[in-house]
C-alpha cells in the first residue's frame, strides 16, 4: 500500500474505476512435443491482458517437474523472449493475469502459485475471491502453516496440500477443498501429471474448456483465449464442477449444475472482452442489447450524436443510437500505446494522465448536443473528467446514459472497488450525480431490465449484488477477510 499522505490524494482512484481481479489459463498438449505450451500461455495471456495489468506469469511442466516464472508488469514486460527462453519447453502449462484488488504490485504476490507438499508438487492459478478466507487462513496456523502473502490463493493451494494427506488423488483433494471454501472460485491447478479445473458452486466468474486439434485440451477464463491458441470451444465449466486431463483425456470427477445461478453480471457490462461468449451469450451482442434497452427505458432527450465512452461503452453506444435513432459518431480516442493503467499520486497526476489517455474529437462533439453512453458508473471519478474533456472540446449539452442500473453495494467476488460510502449511488440521487459530474441530464437502465441483456442464455442466473445489495451466498465473513488483507497491505 502507499504509505504517502498526499493532500488531497485517493490512491484508490485510477483511471478505470473497477477491476476484475485475474484471467487464468491451462494448456495440456496430451504430449505432443510439437507445440510449444510457453508460447501458447503467452499469447493466452495476450487475449486475457484486459482481466489483469498488475502482475502475470507461467508454470511449465516438464516430464512432472514444474518450473515457473513471473513478476510485476504487463505481458509483454514480464514474459519476454529470453525469460520464455529459460523455461523448459514442456508438454502442460498454465498461465496468469492479475489485478490486486488492493493493488500490491508484488512479486510475491504474481501468479501463478508453486508449492511442495508431503506428496509432491503443485501450481495454481485462481481468478475470484474467499468471503471465509480469514478463517481458513486461522485454521490452517494452527496447523503449523506460515504465509507468505496475504492472497486466497496461497489459502487455497494450502488447502488442498493438507487434503492430499487424506486421500488418493489431487481431484479429490481439489474436491474436498472446494467443499470448505465459500467466495467466487474459478481456478486451474497443475500437479506433475494432471491439469484439474474447478469452478465454485454459483458459477459467479466464468471458465471454459477448448480442445485443441491433436487432441489437447485447455482451460480459459474467456473463450477469447480459445481461438488465439486454436482451441475450439467445447463447453463451459459447469458451476461446482471439477474436471481434470489425464493421459489426454478428459474426465469429470464431480459433476455440477448446468447453468449458473449467481454468474457475476458485470462480466457482460465490463469485465469480459467483446469478442468472447460466456455460457452462451455473446458479449458483445448482450452490451449492444443494453444499450438499446437504455434508449428504450430511459428518459428521452433531444440530441444531436451518441457517443461511448471507451471502450467497455462503445457497444452499448451502438445499441443506444440505433433503437434511438440518433446518429452515432466517434468522440472520444483512448490512447492504446500507453503500456499500463497507471496510477498517480496526485491529483494533478492522475488528471494529466487522464488527458495522456483520453481525447475528444473536437468534429464530433463541438457545437453537440451530446448523449454520452457509458458502460457503468461506480465512485464517478472518471466520469466527471470525460465530461469535462467534453465540455472542453466545445460541447453543447453533455446526456449521460449508463447501461446498467445504480451501482450502490461493494462486490465480496473479486472485484475491485470501494466502501459503499465512496460509491457515487451510494452517497447521491439521482439529482446529485448529475450536478456532481456537471451533465444536463443523467439516467441508469433500470434494474428489471439489466436481466433481459442475455437472451441466448435464458437459464442463466446472476450475481447483482453490486446493484441490488443482495447477494448469491452468505457475505457475513467478507468484511472480516478485507479488513485482514487491508492490514497485510494486500
Amino acid at each position: 500500500m502507499c504509505e504517502r499522505k498526499c493532500k488531497g490524494c485517493d490512491y484508490s482512484a485510477d483511471f478505470r474505476e473497477v477491476h476484475e481481479e485475474c484471467g487464468v489459463f491451462g494448456i495440456t498438449t496430451g504430449g505432443d512435443e510439437s507445440i510449444d505450451v510457453r508460447e501458447e500461455v503467452r499469447y493466452a495471456l495476450y487475449a486475457l491482458q484486459h482481466r489483469g495489468q498488475e502482475s502475470c506469469g507461467i508454470s511449465v511442466n516438464d516430464k512432472g517437474v514444474i518450473y515457473t516464472h513471473k513478476g510485476v508488469g504487463l505481458v509483454p514486460e514480464v514474459l519476454t523472449d529470453e525469460a520464455i527462453s529459460k523455461l523448459p519447453k514442456g508438454t502442460m502449462a498454465i498461465g496468469h493475469n492479475r489485478y490486486g484488488t488492493k493493488r500490491t504490485a508484488d512479486v510475491m504476490n504474481a501468479r501463478p502459485l508453486y508449492i511442495r507438499h508431503a506428496k509432491g508438487t503443485l501450481s495454481l492459478a485462481f481468478n475470484g475471491q474467499l468471503v471465509n478466507a480469514v478463517e481458513i487462513r486461522r485454521q490452517l496456523r494452527e496447523t503449523g502453516i506460515i504465509f507468505h502473502t496475504s492472497s486466497d490463493a496461497e489459502v487455497i493451494a494450502y488447502t488442498i496440500a493438507k487434503e492430499r494427506l487424506g486421500c488418493d488423488s489431487v481431484e479429490e483433494a481439489v474436491k474436498r477443498t472446494m467443499e470448505k471454501l465459500k467466495g467466487a472460485i474459478s481456478m486451474v491447478v497443475m500437479s506433475p501429471r494432471k491439469l484439474i479445473a474447478a469452478r465454485d458452486s454459483h458459477g459467479v466468474r466464468p471458465m471454459c474448456i477448448g480442445k485443441l486439434k491433436n487432441g489437447g485440451f485447455v482451460f480459459a477464463s474467456e473463450t477469447c483465449a480459445l481461438e488465439v491458441v486454436g482451441a475450439e470451444f467445447v463447453r463451459d465449466v459447469r458451476p461446482g464442477e471439477i474436471v481434470y486431463v489425464e493421459d489426454n483425456e478428459l474426465k469429470v470427477y464431480r459433476r455440477g449444475k448446468d447453468r449458473p445461478d449467481g454468474l457475476c453480471i458485470f462480466e457482460y457490462v465490463y469485465f469480459a472482452r467483446p469478442d468472447s461468449v460466456i455460457e452462451g451469450q455473446s458479449v458483445h451482442h448482450s452490451r449492444k442489447i443494453a444499450g438499446a434497452l437504455a434508449a428504450k427505458y430511459e428518459p428521452k432527450v433531444r440530441a444531436d450524436v451518441v457517443i461511448g465512452s471507451p471502450d467497455s461503452g462503445l457497444e452499448a453506444a451502438m445499441g443506444y443510437a440505433e433503437e434511438s435513432g440518433i446518429p452515432y459518431g466517434v468522440g472520444l480516442i483512448k490512447n492504446r500505446y500507453i503500456g499500463r493503467t497507471f496510477i498517480q499520486p496526485t491529483q494533478a497526476e492522475r488528471e494529466n494522465a487522464v488527458k495522456i489517455k483520453l481525447n475528444a474529437v473536437s468534429e464530433t462533439v463541438r457545437g453537440k448536443r451530446v448523449i454520452l453512453v457509458d458502460d457503468s458508473i461506480v465512485r464517478g471519478t472518471t466520469s466527471k473528467r470525460v465530461v469535462k474533456i467534453l465540455r472542453e472540446a466545445g460541447a453543447k449539452e453533455v446526456h449521460m446514459r449508463v447501461a446498467s442500473p445504480l451501482y450502490v453495494s461493494k462486490c465480496y467476488f473479486g472485484t475491485d472497488n470501494t466502501e459503499k460510502k465512496d460509491l457515487i449511488a451510494g452517497r447521491l440521487d439521482l439529482e446529485g450525480i448529475r450536478k456532481e459530474l456537471d451533465l444536463d441530464s443523467v439516467a441508469f437502465l433500470p434494474l428489471e431490465q439489466m436481466v433481459k441483456v442475455t437472451p441466448d442464455a435464458p437459464n442463466c442466473g446472476f450475481c447483482l449484488g453490486c446493484f441490488t445489495g443482495k447477494y448469491p451466498m452468505d457475505v457475513s465473513k467478507a468484511d472480516e477477510t478485507d479488513k485482514y488483507s487491508e492490514k497485510l497491505g494486500n
